[in-house]
């Protein structure tokens, strides 16, 4: 039997989604379409009158701004974003996991505290932008120097950035960029860390701890080094101590409820709703039955379907705290004159989606169907296992080095447009949404997840695909964007407050 060239998600949907290229004058659902409806986008599969709910999901992702006849093209130029939620329906149960997924074990590395690393990193980390150079420099000697004598270690990484002055010493901006360096400077992936500031800045080096001779955590500032070249000699001495210790590491079997990944999702298109995000979804449940860790996050990017997630919600306090997130997100882009549904960027549109609601409706499937346990302000330590949310903007690098700070020891990236990215020190896998993203950009996509809309797959077979290049990363397997050498410069903290 042929493959079907459309897709209905839901039996309450009033449109169906193009799985390929259909042209006008085609049968979709037992409708003639009325003008031709590239991969992704939407067709209806009944009349919507003017002002009425489009439904895909089986959820309303905005109201039709013309009437809409049985066969049309639905999109922007006759849907528009209304807030509306439909009920949500009953929570269907999670992926089955099997007493063998559960038992399973990867190779990583067991830190002093006990924690689990899938890598062995040492961090340069930059406490101000004035001591940006400078960090670079460091890594590069050390990669140059240092690095081909340890086997063991994994690299010598830059964490920079553009804060640490010209701000409060106080309030939202301090302290998410404070606690955003603290999560890196005692990430799990990184077996030492060396700090450097310039000395003068209003993010002190204080803020962050001593640490004694011999540590595996050191820092100093430029300006009592002597300058920028006595800094990169001075540093050179640290760090042949710090590598010293941490090129001793060896990796050993654990579980994989020890793994923390965070949930990402960038350049989405209509398939990333139907394919990799639920595929993810199925991976994150296994892990999440297994004793693991998913962070869900993107704020911006669940509005319109956060009704479906605290209706997951472990507790009324959990609901709480992300109707919060939510409340606050809409007073802070009203504050800036802006709308939510502002989010979908123009390659999201030409890709097929239409509104925020839609948009969110897909991407929350990367959090499969468990219990939502916990939610975490941004680059707030993770500590409760299952399903958690990450209070986070929808822009990637920011939100990826928010869940990275809070303890992701790996990264989950989907994309349907093709967006490039790393996040050391946690590995990142991509995610294909369509095979033709796949074929055109392998070097840099892990697994190709568009299959599943041409039949040859399953959501569930993919799901399992997904769980176990997480365990071989967890154990070491490169990634593509590692392969490449993406991750110096993904690490973007939220900026809030006012630069002075």
């Amino acid at each position: 039997m042929d493959k079907l060239p459309w897709i209905i998600l839901s039996a309450g949907d009033n449109v169906a989604v193009a799985t390929a290229a259909i042209a006008p004058g085609s049968t979709v659902a037992g409708i003639e379409t009325r003008q031709k409806i590239d991969p992704g986008h939407k067709v209806a599969i009944a009349d919507i009158p003017l002002g009425s709910p489009v439904v895909k999901y089986g959820q309303a992702i905005g109201r039709t701004t013309a009437e809409v006849k049985a066969g049309d093209h639905v999109h922007s130029h006759n849907l528009h974003f209304e807030n509306d939620r439909l009920a949500a329906t009953a929570n269907s149960a999670p992926e089955t996991a099997t007493a063998d997924d559960k038992a399973r074990t990867f190779m990583g590395y067991r830190r002093a505290d006990g924690r689990a690393a899938t890598r062995n990193y040492i961090g340069i980390i930059a406490s101000v932008n004035c001591s940006t150079t400078v960090c670079r420099a460091i890594a590069d000697e050390a990669n140059r120097t240092i690095l081909p004598h340890y086997e063991g270690i994994d690299g010598f990484v830059p964490i920079v950035h553009d804060q640490g002055c010209g701000m409060s010493s106080t309030g939202d901006g301090m302290n998410v960029l404070h606690r955003t360096l603290a999560g890196y400077t005692r990430h799990v992936n990184f077996g030492g860390v060396l700090m450097i500031g310039l000395g003068c800045e209003v993010n002190q080096l204080t803020l962050y701890g001593q640490s004694g001779a011999g540590a595996s955590k050191r820092h100093f500032n430029i300006q009592d080094a002597g300058g920028s070249r006595r800094a990169v000699e001075r540093a050179m001495g640290m760090l042949r101590e710090i590598a010293a210790d941490v090129g001793k590491e060896k990796r050993v079997p654990m579980s994989v409820g020890e793994i923390i990944i965070g949930l990402q999702c960038g350049g989405s298109d209509g398939f990333s709703g139907i394919t990799a995000n639920p595929a993810l979804g199925v991976a994150a449940d296994l892990l999440a039955a297994a004793g693991g860790t998913a962070i869900l996050s993107e704020t911006s990017e669940i509005y319109g379907a956060e009704h479906l997630l605290r209706s997951r919600a472990v507790s009324d306090e959990v609901a709480k705290k992300l109707d919060e997130k939510i409340a606050w997100w809409e007073d802070y882009v009203a504050l800036h004159g802006a709308s939510l549904d502002n989010n979908p960027s123009p390659g999201n549109k030409r890709g097929g989606l239409t509104t925020i609601l839609e948009k969110s409706l897909g991407a929350v499937a990367k959090g499969g169907r468990s219990p939502l346990t916990a939610v975490y302000g941004y680059a707030e330590r993770v500590t409760a296992p299952g399903l958690v949310f990450m209070d986070t903007p929808g822009y990637d690098p920011v939100s990826a080095t928010g869940q990275v700070a809070g303890g992701a020891n790996m990264i989950a990236f989907t994309t349907g447009r093709g967006s490039c990215f790393g996040c050391r020190p946690a590995p990142s896998l991509k995610l294909s949404s369509n095979s033709a993203l796949y074929a055109s950009m392998e070097e840099d996509m892990d697994i190709d997840c568009g299959t599943i809309a041409t039949g040859d797959a399953t959501i569930s077979g993919k799901g399992r695909e997904i769980f176990e290049l997480i365990v071989d990363t967890a154990s070491g397997k490169k990634t593509k964007s590692e392969l490449f050498g993406y991750g110096d410069n993904e690490f973007v903290p939220w900026h809030l407050g006012a630069t002075l």
